[in-house]
């Protein structure tokens, strides 16, 4: 599996068009190409969002939920924040904490959010 995690947060009812919008635009912002990626990571409330399901059957990834109550422990490694997720999740990035936390202990966040009116996007690093 490729060590490339890509956290996704969304509004419900985003569609896969948007998405990928916005997963592209954050790969070629970091110098990546799609086939760099090997897991999208969500918030568990948002995992069997159709778009993002769509998004991740079509590029072959493993789509990993992030129950919500878990992604606060990542607040300190977030780059970027957002006042509002911050008052919903605990944590300034939806994106950045997700795509950290499933990556695994050790994680590098390797491009900060990117904010598209319905998604962020933004990427992780494995160390192993």
């Amino acid at each position: 599996m490729n060590g490339i995690t890509a956290g996704i947060g969304l509004r419900p009812g985003t569609s896969e068009a948007d998405i990928e919008a916005c997963l592209m635009q954050t790969l070629a912002t970091a110098g990546l190409s799609a086939d760099a990626i090997g897991r999208l990571a969500t918030l568990a409330s948002r995992r069997d969002e159709p778009g993002l399901t769509a998004v991740a059957q079509a590029h072959d990834l493993t789509l990993v939920a992030i129950p919500d109550e878990a992604l606060a422990g990542f607040e300190a490694a977030c780059a970027t924040r957002s006042t509002r997720i911050s008052g919903l999740y605990g944590v300034g990035s939806v994106a950045e904490a997700a795509a950290l936390a499933a990556a695994g202990p050790g994680a590098t966040l390797i491009q900060p959010r990117i904010a598209t009116a319905r998604v962020t996007c933004a990427l992780a690093r494995s160390a192993a």
